[in-house]
Formats: C-alpha cells, structure tokens, sequence
C-alpha cells in the first residue's frame, strides 16, 4: 500500500533555496513549495510503504544540510477535485 504524507521543514537561515533544490532530487519527493509562515518548506511526498517512507523521513530528508526540524502527517485519504 502506498504511504503519502505532507512534510514540512524549518531551515537554517539562508538554506531555503539549496533545500528546496536538493528535495527535487529525491524520487519520492513529488511537491516542493517555499512558504512563508511557521514552517520554511512544505513537500509532498510517496513511498512505497510506511517502512520506506520512514526511511525517507529520516535517512534522506532530515540528513539535509539545513534542515533544522520536520513535522509530518501522515495522509489518510485525500481527493482531488
């Protein structure tokens, strides 16, 4: 079953840019926007399952040079109108 979630990220001062261009690299990553608000980064992401996603979280988005903190939810269902 296929794991989405929306993540979003607090960056370093001056980071955003260089995060948000080395997010558009990872496969799963499928929406990258710069925001402005609590957060500096809001993706979109899909793994195969929530083991992978796990990993993705973890392994790949948090060992971004920048990346001070995520906050993740999990999606549960959705629609597209």
């Amino acid at each position: 079953m296929v794991a989405q979630a929306i993540v979003m990220i607090n960056t370093d001062v001056g980071k955003e840019n260089d995060i948000f261009n080395e997010l558009l690299k990872i496969d799963e990553v499928k929406k990258v926007y710069m925001v402005y608000g609590i957060h500096d980064l809001v993706v979109f992401v899909e793994a195969e399952n929530m083991d992978k996603l796990r990993t993705l979280i973890t392994d790949k988005i948090r060992k971004l040079d920048g990346v001070k903190s995520t906050l993740t939810s999990v999606i549960v269902t959705g629609k597209e109108k």
